[in-house]
C-alpha cells in the first residue's frame, strides 16, 4: 500500500516538473501585457497577430509538410530495411547492418548536421542547378529517420510466427501476396508507431536542419531560435500552445490507431489470421 502511495506521488511530481513549464508557458500566451513577468489580464491579440503574421504561417506550413513528407519516405524505406536486415541469413552480417542503422542514432545531431551540410556542398559544386533549400532538408531528415523506423519495426518481425509464411506459400501464395496479406499487416502497429517517432523527430529539429537549411526556406525551430536571439514575444507563445495542442491530438490519433491494430483476444487465446484469404 504504501509502495504503491510512493510510486504515485513520485509520478505526480515528474509530471509537474515536465509539464508546469508547458503550462506556464501557455497560460503567458493569454496575457494582455507584452512580457512573462506579470500577468495583467486575458486577451487574444498574440493569437491574431500569430494569424496576421503570413510568413510565420507560412513556415508552419512548410515544417509539417516537412514532417509528414520525412515520415512517409523514412517509414517506407525503414520498414523494407528492417525486412532486409531480419532476413539477411549469415549472424555477422545481419549484427553488421543493425550496427551500421544504429550510427546515426548514437551520433550527436551537430556532427550529423555538419556531414550532411558536406556532403550537399559537394553535390553543389557538381550541379550548379542544386542548392540549399527545401530538398536538402529533406533528404536529411529522412535519413535521420530512417534508423528509428527501423528500429520501431524490427521487433515486431521478431515477434511474427514464420510458419504462417510458409503456409501461406505451401498454399500457392506468391512473394507478393505474402507481403501485403501477412507480414505488412502483421508488422502495421509497428510501421505506424515508426512513422509517428519519425514524424515527431522531422518536427522538433534543430541541429541537423539548422546546418543544411538554405536562404529561401527555413522551419519552425530555425524560426523560433532566430526570434528568440532577438527576445521571446508573446506571439511564439501563442504558437507554441497551438503546436502543443496538435501534437496532443497526434498522440490521441495514435493511441486509437494502435488500439484498433492490437490482436483480439477471446476466451484467453489470441485469433491469428494471414493464412485466409489469400487468392
Amino acid at each position: 500500500m504504501k509502495k504503491n502511495l510512493f510510486s504515485k506521488i513520485y509520478l505526480t511530481i515528474v509530471f509537474i516538473i515536465l509539464y508546469a513549464p508547458i503550462f506556464y508557458l501557455i497560460f503567458y500566451s493569454f496575457n494582455k501585457g507584452g512580457t512573462m513577468n506579470k500577468f495583467t489580464g486575458f486577451t487574444w491579440e498574440h493569437y491574431q497577430t500569430l494569424w496576421s503574421d503570413t510568413r510565420l504561417i507560412i513556415i508552419v506550413l512548410n515544417t509539417f509538410l516537412l514532417a509528414f513528407l520525412s515520415a512517409l519516405i523514412a517509414t517506407m524505406i525503414g520498414t523494407f530495411g528492417a525486412m532486409a536486415i531480419y532476413y539477411t541469413k549469415r549472424r555477422q552480417s545481419r549484427t553488421t547492418l543493425l550496427s551500421l542503422n544504429n550510427i546515426l542514432l548514437v551520433s550527436p545531431d551537430v556532427i550529423i548536421g555538419a556531414s550532411f551540410l558536406i556532403f550537399f556542398t559537394m553535390i553543389g559544386n557538381l550541379f550548379s542547378n542544386f542548392s540549399l533549400g527545401f530538398i536538402s532538408v529533406l533528404l536529411s531528415h529522412v535519413a535521420f529517420s530512417i534508423p528509428i523506423v527501423v528500429l520501431m519495426v524490427l521487433p515486431k518481425l521478431q515477434e511474427m510466427n514464420d510458419s504462417m509464411i510458409r503456409a501461406a506459400l505451401d498454399l500457392g501464395a506468391n512473394y507478393r501476396q505474402v507481403l501485403m496479406r501477412i507480414i505488412l499487416p502483421f508488422l502495421s502497429p509497428g510501421i505506424i508507431a515508426g512513422y509517428f517517432m519519425a514524424f515527431t523527430y522531422s518536427l522538433d529539429d534543430f541541429a541537423v536542419t539548422f546546418f543544411v537549411t538554405g536562404n529561401g526556406f527555413s522551419t519552425l525551430s530555425v524560426e523560433i531560435y532566430s526570434r528568440a536571439r532577438q527576445g521571446i514575444s508573446l506571439e511564439i507563445n501563442a504558437l507554441s500552445t497551438l503546436v502543443f495542442i496538435f501534437s496532443m491530438l497526434l498522440v490521441v490519433g495514435y493511441y486509437f490507431i494502435s488500439k484498433d491494430n492490437r490482436p483480439r483476444r477471446k476466451k484467453g487465446r489470441s485469433i491469428q489470421t494471414g493464412v485466409v484469404n489469400i487468392r
